[in-house]
């Protein structure tokens, strides 16, 4: 996040600036995309497509390849996907314990929270 201080006219505008690590989807389908831009990313970082779905970057060519977390048919050529500066990773904790969750750590159990030695836990 970028702050900018601009006088006009003797009037200091402030302005907040966010700079965005964008690309373009190229190709889709059997759950890979090939994208061109995004020349900034990460091996293994998280990326998400403008409808939402999230998908792990592969290669660091200059068209690259993301594997889609998700069903991702909303998405089309030319959709936009931005980098989102997280590298692929599941925390653990005991909350953890004795449920069932996808690559995203997203539960998969028909559940939002299950019990574990007496507490109940809360997947975020």
């Amino acid at each position: 996040m970028v702050l900018l201080n601009i006088p006009v006219d003797g009037i200091e505008f402030r302005a907040k600036l966010k700079i965005v690590n964008s690309g373009t989807v190229l190709q889709v389908g059997d759950s890979i995309a090939r994208i061109h831009g995004l020349d900034k990313v990460m091996a293994g970082e998280l990326v998400e497509f403008e409808e939402g779905t999230i998908g792990i970057a592969l290669n660091l060519e200059s068209n690259n390849v993301v594997v889609l977390m998700g069903d991702g048919l909303m998405i089309q050529e030319g959709s936009s996907i931005k980098a989102t500066g997280k590298i692929a990773q599941i925390s653990v904790s005991e909350a953890y314990l004795g449920c069932v969750i996808n690559a995203l750590a997203k539960p998969i159990n028909g559940r939002g929270m299950f019990f574990s030695e007496n507490k109940i836990y809360y997947l975020k």
